[in-house]
């Protein structure tokens, strides 16, 4: 935290000013990835005295950060049809978050509560309306970053993908690109446990091997390696793919419309391979015709028309997460400050997982003690191994399962 007035030793009860370090968008990135020539970290005064805090408002304290891909498709100042709006420029940054109540105004949360949102401000501290929030619960022995991966964004698209889209019958053909990132890890699984045989493409001969011993794969390949997709696919799908779940789009796309069954089905969770492009230099996809001979359906699809289902997810994902059963993998970059480089790992080889942001270098050791303590029914034993530039690695021993964080 940069720094606060009007603090005692013994808590925030007499907090009345803070300086906030906040993330803006002063210039668009029609291409590449974006960089301090477009995002800027900047100090400002945040009054936290409870005559500045509306009512049915809280003040919070930015803990955890979720760094997604959608955030790109943000910052490229083309309006091309997405559900998000552009980020306005000069103004803050909103992404999905977790963090405590440092003061309410609102008879729904009170200090000390943990709470989460898709809209947070990207700054240290904010004030914001308790509408938009929700509850995050620290008595149900799931730790807090889960509830930005198997239990937010990356955890409902693959479930969406994989339960309402796909819905595959026991012993289908399961096709799954970007399959060690933050939605394909989960998805995989989610395949499995309905029966399926599920493959992968991924980056790295490592998460080739990560896909298969850790996430439960019966398959997977490097596509650096094996970069013809077509004899790829031929050779992990002699009886051709039932479903396909897009993260990449692309040259990927096309070599799958070649191997798909009929009456396939394609759920579009993403396209990242695009996103760093403008959309006149995007590969187009040259074999469309094939989804009329096979009378495939393919299905882009975003999280807030799936809200109905939220509860449904909720529950399943908190089942497989107690029972030990869901394994998942995160990298976490710590301090505010690393936003632009986590940012920019996503679209390298070397993003394993879901990618995290903790908000506080100072904070760190606090946060992970909090971890512990609320993981001791679930984890055995953990432990964190520190990497330069302010990257945490955080693995994890599950009792359960065995399964690596």
């Amino acid at each position: 935290m940069a720094g606060l007035e009007g603090v005692d030793n013994g808590g925030d009860e007499n907090l009345t000013m803070v300086e906030s370090r906040e993330w803006v968008m002063v210039a668009y990135a029609a291409k590449g990835i974006p960089t301090s020539d477009h995002l800027k970290l900047r100090t400002t005064k945040l009054s936290l005295d409870a005559d500045s805090i509306p009512k049915d408002h809280v003040a919070v304290e930015l803990l955890w950060v979720s760094v997604d891909p959608y955030l790109r498709g943000r910052m490229s100042g083309q309006d091309e049809g997405l559900y998000f709006s552009q980020f306005a420029l000069d103004e803050v940054i909103t992404t999905c978050g977790i963090g405590r109540v440092v003061r309410s105004k609102s008879s729904k949360f009170s200090k000390g509560d943990l709470v989460s949102t898709s809209f947070f401000p990207f700054s240290e501290y904010c004030i914001i309306e308790a509408t938009s929030l929700q509850m995050v619960d620290q008595t149900a022995g799931i730790e807090v970053s889960t509830y930005l991966s198997a239990l937010g964004v990356p955890g409902f698209a693959a479930w969406v993908a994989i339960e309402v889209i796909g819905n595959p019958k026991s012993g289908s053909n399961v096709f799954i690109s970007a399959a060690a990132g933050g939605v394909g890890m989960f998805a995989g699984q989610l395949a499995k446990f309905k029966g399926c045989r599920v493959v992968g493409s991924t980056g790295t001969d490592e998460k080739v091997k990560l896909l298969k011993e850790e996430f439960g794969y019966d398959e997977a390949f490097n596509y650096n390696k094996e970069t013809d997709f077509d004899a790829a696919l031929s050779k992990y799908f002699p009886d051709g793919i039932d479903l396909y779940l897009d993260n990449v789009g692309g040259k990927m796309l096309e070599a799958v419309l070649n191997h798909v069954n009929a009456r396939a089905r394609i759920a579009v969770s993403g396209m990242i391979s695009q996103y760093n492009q403008v959309w006149t230099e995007r590969e187009g996809v040259r074999n469309l015709l094939n989804i009329v001979g096979k009378e495939v359906r393919i299905e882009g699809y975003l999280m807030g028309s799936h809200m109905d289902r939220f509860d449904d997810f909720t529950k399943a994902m908190v089942t497989y997460t107690k029972e030990g059963k869901l394994r998942s993998k995160h990298k976490i970059y710590y301090g505010i400050e690393s936003f632009i480089e986590s940012l920019g790992s996503i679209f390298s080889s070397s993003n394993i997982g879901k990618l995290d942001l903790t908000v506080e270098k100072g904070q760190l050791d606090s946060n992970l003690k909090v971890l512990l303590q609320r993981d001791k029914s679930i984890l055995g034993l953990k432990w964190y191994s520190f990497q330069q530039r302010g990257k945490l690695t955080m693995q994890a021993l599950d009792s359960h399962s065995g399964g690596m964080v």
